[in-house]
């Protein structure tokens, strides 16, 4: 598999896919150690060496299950990022009730929103005794929507130092927006950053903003939630399908439905569309998506290998379907 490195950090090196390890956290569901093992065993087979994880996910759970599933792996090979701005605080009152947050875990911890230099150091160092990897080589901001002084101002600068010192390879910022994004690249010394569903087959926000800037300053950015939370991950949408993480509207199906209908007479599923238009960005880096099982890695994979026809999207955008087509906003290639 193809690695693109980060042109202000060429030591840093993504695998075209990354392997998203929300769901080692009991994203929704439970999902069990060799569910997970078999998962990233399969996404090393197949050449996946970039590996995204958070204390977030699962209250650190996916973390200590990506670093036992990595720890045996030639370090020098793959590349792990996490995230800090959430910090864990035990919480054992709470241990008999389940995480609220979206992941099925016992709550013994809850997450506190810290972004000073000393809640980035103090995650940083909880990570990597989780994982018990000897570094983290990316470190992301961990969706700052409603942080963005005590983000750029203390986190920023701490992450930019212990980048200088070598402590870690590269940083940026991981968000559900594209705005805020562009602001960290337009007004900080970041590396990299991560843009979860603002730049998809569905919407294309991104292009307007964060991705003329990241080409504009040499800063990579990868790709997630590039099924905007399951709404393209099936052939053909359903009734029930899921939009930033709520039951999508009608409309919003229906638009993807027809976006489907087209991809279809070009030879190619949605999904597959899908993964295919975020890599044409030149600024674009890396697809990380989120897996849970063997089978999963073994289909994501097989998508991302399906060529697609450039004559796609001019076909999506002669049909009022895409707002820019990949690598040029707005202009057919």
């Amino acid at each position: 598999m193809r690695a693109r490195a980060l042109p202000r950090r060429p030591g840093v090196r993504l695998s075209e896919l990354g392997f998203g390890a929300a769901q080692g956290g009991n994203l929704y569901r439970t999902t069990t150690d060799e569910e997970f093992a078999s998962a990233v065993d399969a996404a090393w087979e197949a050449g996946v060496r970039y590996f995204d994880t958070a204390p977030h996910y699962g209250l650190g759970l996916s973390e200590r299950r990506l670093g036992v599933a990595l720890r045996q792996r030639p370090r020098d090979e793959y590349v792990v990022s996490t995230k800090v701005g959430r910090l864990l605080v035990p919480s054992p009152q709470d241990a008999h009730l389940r995480d609220s947050d979206g992941f099925d875990v016992p709550a013994t911890h809850r997450r506190v929103w810290d972004f000073s230099r000393d809640g980035v150091l103090r995650s940083i160092e909880a990570s990597l005794e989780r994982t018990g990897l000897d570094r983290i080589d990316v470190v992301y901001l961990h969706d700052p929507d409603d942080h963005w002084e005590q983000a750029a101002h203390e986190a920023v600068p701490a992450l930019v130092d212990l980048r200088d010192q070598g402590v870690v390879g590269a940083i940026g910022a991981g968000m559900n927006q594209s705005a805020m994004l562009a602001r960290f690249v337009q007004e900080t010394d970041v590396d990299v950053m991560m843009c979860a569903g603002r730049y998809t087959l569905l919407e294309q926000g991104a292009a307007a903003d964060l991705l003329p800037a990241a080409e504009s300053r040499g800063v990579g950015v990868v790709i997630a939630g590039v099924y905007n939370s399951g709404l393209l991950s099936r052939d053909r949408p359903p009734a029930d399908a899921v939009y930033n993480y709520e039951q999508a509207p009608a409309a919003v199906i229906e638009r993807a439905r027809r976006i489907a209908t087209v991809c279809e007479t070009y030879g190619v599923t949605l999904p597959q569309a899908a993964l295919a238009f975020v890599r044409h960005h030149p600024a674009v880096v890396s697809t990380v998506v989120g897996v849970r099982t063997e089978a999963q890695v073994t289909e994501t994979v097989r998508r991302c290998d399906v060529a697609v026809p450039e004559e796609l999207w001019g076909a999506l955008a002669a049909a009022g379907l895409l707002a820019g087509t990949p690598g040029v906003a707005g202009q057919p290639n």
